[in-house]
């Protein structure tokens, strides 16, 4: 499908929060003065377009992304405010003969996303004196047994080092995506298995920790979560396409098939040969570290926001964007801080959760934003990653409008470079591992779920 540009409602309320977000932003003294401005501003042109040959490279980006993905489709967004905007689809709803084109305003799980949004209501609540980042767990769950040393902040951030219940589940998750999970059962999955590490010690990846914050947080609120994503998330936003489907599994429309490799329920091997329908994927299977369903626009507002620190006090964002390194193995550039990825300059994260692999990310200076999704959780939340960041660098180098200048945005990755990673991050008939040590370090910079 041809690009095209920004569209409709969607659209204008996606850039109104954008521009709302950075004006935000400079009243609270933290922005960069002109720059803020000038994303304010084109955020307010709606009919501004990204050049023509920056929007052919994004495409023709996405296409390949959807083609090595093994899906039938995708969508993605480029958000550069001193160039325009690119959004656009590839491919088709569904791998059905006769399928309708991929729908630009179709509704999808962010799945990993949510993290984000659920530390952002931590952050909120300690805001508000409600609840302190190092208090611990077992505070608002003191008849749950096996939470010593567990604290809020270190759950959000991956350091508590509790068990995580994912691989052991997921199988089962994709084989049967409607059947309903219980918090309580998830947490004991965690619960049941030795800790990764002390807690503060190491940093470990952790769903089990998020679905265990969100009890807490919950139990300390009496607060439903539809209830304070509203309050503190999307309400602020105004975004209105943001769910967690508390009452079912079907998907907004429009919304594309989701698919996932089938899995084995017992041993966990994945049969590439067969592609499970897991569109109807239980919302309790991910809860607080998972369960939201967005689109396009509301995907890139929100990420946009946490990235530029208006949903925060100038403290609250601080704190959540203070990272550790998640690995010796990966780039010192590819960081968590609370519920957010830090690659490079780009704040996000990434997801796969059966069905579809999705990631956004935004830089806080120069408002530069991308969001992209495949139909197919397979290649993992990798894969989504360095699609994310193969379109961050082309747009990164987009020409400026007339009365703008182009940031220098320090990227430590080329999207020539994510190219040729990204064969080899397919899941199944995936490529070799690049021989390339440059190439092999950016292989694999994050979590895969």
């Amino acid at each position: 499908m041809a690009p095209r540009g920004v569209r409709g409602r969607r659209a204008k309320r996606a850039l109104a929060a954008i521009a709302l977000g950075l004006s935000a932003l400079l009243l609270a003294g933290c922005g960069s003065g002109a720059g803020g401005a000038r994303v304010a501003a084109i955020g307010a042109e709606a009919g501004d377009r990204m050049p023509d040959a920056t929007a052919k490279q994004l495409q023709d980006a996405l296409d390949n992304a959807v083609k090595l993905s093994g899906g039938s489709g995708g969508i993605a967004g480029v958000w550069a405010p001193w160039a325009g905007t690119w959004t656009a689809a590839s491919g088709t709803e569904s791998r059905d003969k006769g399928a309708a084109p991929m729908n630009l305003d179709s509704s999808f799980r962010i799945g990993s996303i949510t993290k984000t949004a659920t530390c952002t209501v931590l952050l909120k609540l300690a805001e508000a004196g409600k609840v302190r980042l190092d208090d611990e767990v077992s505070t608002y769950l003191p008849r749950m047994v096996g939470l010593n040393g567990l604290t809020l902040g270190a759950l959000c951030q991956n350091t508590s080092g509790f068990a995580d219940y994912w691989n052991g589940l997921a199988p089962q998750m994709v084989t049967n995506p409607g059947r309903s999970w219980d918090a309580v059962e998830l947490i004991n999955s965690g619960l049941g298995q030795a800790r990764v590490g002390a807690p503060g010690q190491t940093w470990s990846y952790s769903n089990a920790g998020f679905v265990l914050l969100g009890l807490a947080l919950q139990t300390a609120t009496h607060t439903s979560w539809q209830s304070l994503y509203t309050s503190y998330v999307t309400g602020p936003l105004g975004i209105d396409e943001t769910t967690t489907l508390p009452t079912g599994t079907k998907l907004p429309s429009p919304a594309p098939i989701g698919y996932a490799a089938d899995r084995d329920p017992v041993t966990g091997a994945t049969n590439c040969s067969v592609l499970d329908n897991d569109t109807a994927l239980s919302p309790s299977a991910l809860q607080q570290a998972g369960g939201l369903v967005s689109d396009l626009d509301d995907t890139a507002s929100l990420v946009h926001a946490v990235a530029a620190g208006s949903l925060l006090a100038k403290g609250g964002s601080a704190q959540q964007q203070k990272v550790v390194n998640m690995s010796d193995a990966m780039p010192s550039w590819a960081q968590y801080g609370l519920g957010v990825e830090k690659m490079g300059p780009l704040i996000g994260h990434a997801s796969a959760v059966p069905g579809f692999a999705t990631a956004a990310y935004s830089d806080p200076k120069s408002g530069l934003t991308v969001v992209v999704m495949v139909n197919n959780s397979t290649p993992g939340a990798n894969f989504a990653r360095l699609v994310a960041l193969q379109l961050a660098s082309i747009g990164s180098k987009a020409p400026a409008g007339a009365g703008h200048t182009q940031p220098a945005i320090g990227l430590p990755w080329t999207a020539d470079q994510l190219a040729a990673v990204l064969p080899s991050e397919t899941g199944c008939n995936a490529a070799a591992a690049p021989a390339d040590p440059a190439l092999a370090a950016i292989a694999s910079i994050g979590p895969d779920y």
